[in-house]
């Protein structure tokens, strides 16, 4: 049965993604499951990876990319007996989403709880996991204490921007000014993207978290927004990717280094796919909590558009040009 997929055939521009036809279905092997791929995003994630920049995907053009899933299950292979074939299912796939089917083993996917949506489902796995884990698990913060976010109006940011709300913790934001009503329609103070560090410490008094996705010089921005005690988490590279000075090198350098000055900081570098690595439970933990949360109305994903899979390149031109407010969806098949 001929199915589709996106190929990347050379690292760079959003043209080398392109649509091929596949002859025949991918079988699943032993422990795996065959997957009806029902959506996937178009992420800043799959951007780098993209432009082979990403440090957790080595594999080299042609491949599909394709970081997260939502789907049902369509073939069990020998041995896999946790999920049966009409089972909805979600998972971290990094790349090999964009396509009518995925085989992937069984053991690495979570259940997708009745009355959630495929989209909104879609959006607890990447783009709610990162900021969870990092205030959670990272940074620790309490209900009382305070954070800042950079690219507030994201996928990411507006995730995080519910949680500390739903956590008692106050929020900052920077982001465009086209952004800002958004961001304080969930309940956080919005700072201009650009603003500098006297005008964000001025604003905020000082947090004790700041999460920044953009690197380069931001990062001492960022570090001096902090109250004595404070934790800086990176968690992305977003100047470098779009040419936009930093290294990636030098800022996982000069994060280690400020962490063993004795500045009363502390600094981390958070990769969704480096953590579930060493504590694959937490994921599926934390994945669970998510659902549950947005079943209960508690968290729910900040969704900019759901474009059909064809558009796949158009969708990675909107990312990379950052004007997404939330996550940008594509719907590969139907229910």
């Amino acid at each position: 049965m001929p199915w589709t997929r996106v190929r990347l055939n050379a690292f760079g521009g959003p043209e080398n993604l392109v649509l091929e036809t596949v002859v025949d279905l991918p079988e699943p092997r032993a422990g795996e499951v065959r997957i009806r791929v029902l959506v996937t995003s178009a992420a800043f994630t799959d951007v780098m990876i993209r432009k082979g920049m990403y440090p957790d995907v080595k594999d080299k053009p042609p491949f599909t990319p394709g970081y997260d899933t939502v789907g049902i299950v369509d073939a069990t292979g020998p041995g896999a007996v946790r999920f049966a074939p009409g089972d909805r299912v979600a998972d971290l796939t990094t790349i090999g989403a964009y396509a009518d089917y995925i085989c992937l083993p069984e053991d690495r996917l979570t259940p997708v709880p009745e009355g959630v949506s495929d989209v909104d489902a879609l959006g607890m796995i990447l783009s709610a996991v990162t900021p969870y884990q990092m205030l959670t698990r990272v940074a620790k913060l309490q209900a009382g204490q305070s954070l800042l976010i950079h690219g507030a109006g994201g996928a990411v940011g507006t995730a995080m921007l519910q949680l500390a709300r739903d956590a008692g913790i106050a929020a900052f934001g920077t982001d465009v000014a086209a952004k800002h009503d958004l961001i304080r329609s969930l309940g956080a103070t919005p700072l201009e993207a650009d603003a500098p560090e006297v005008a964000v410490l001025e604003a905020t008094g000082g947090v004790d978290a700041v999460f920044d996705p953009l690197g380069g010089d931001s990062l001492a921005r960022s570090l001096h927004a902090l109250k004595p005690g404070g934790m800086l988490v990176a968690f992305g590279f977003t100047k470098e990717v779009l040419g936009r000075g930093g290294s990636i090198p030098m800022d996982l350098v000069k994060l280690k280094l400020w962490d063993w000055l004795p500045n009363g900081h502390a600094t981390a570098f958070y990769s969704i796919g480096a953590m579930r690595r060493k504590h694959p439970e937490w994921f599926r933990d934390d994945l669970a909590t998510l659902f549950e949360m947005l079943a209960q109305g508690r968290i729910a994903p900040v969704v900019a558009e759901v474009l059909p899979l064809a558009e796949v390149q158009h969708a990675h031109e909107r990312v990379e040009a950052g004007e997404v407010a939330g996550k940008l969806v594509l719907r590969v098949t139907e229910q």
